[in-house]
């Protein structure tokens, strides 16, 4: 009993040691437009799942378009590290969508 209690310690805590690993998060910005009249925004959003451009537009254009807006394309994909260098960037559209 006491080697399965043992055991069953050292996988819980490796799991929770990879946790932080795992819970990088998954940012796209973009760029989006609305006709009539004409306005363009740039902004940053989280993508969930897949942390890949294709992920990031089919996400977004959905998002957006619920909106108003019609996605023109991604900029880029990134994690954490990226997110604050583009926060003034994104102004009012950071993590909006």
């Amino acid at each position: 009993m006491k080697h399965i209690t043992c055991s069953l310690l050292t996988i819980a805590a490796f799991s929770f040691a990879a946790l932080p690993a795992q819970a990088a998060g998954c940012y796209a910005d973009y760029k989006a437009k609305q006709e009539n009249p004409l306005r363009l925004h740039y902004g940053v959003a989280q993508v969930t799942g897949t942390c890949s451009e294709a992920e990031a537009q089919a996400q977004l254009a959905q998002r957006l378009a619920a909106n108003g807006w019609t996605l023109l394309n991604i900029v880029s994909v990134f994690d954490d590290e990226g997110l604050n260098q583009r926060r003034s960037s994104a102004g009012q559209n950071f993590l909006r969508f």
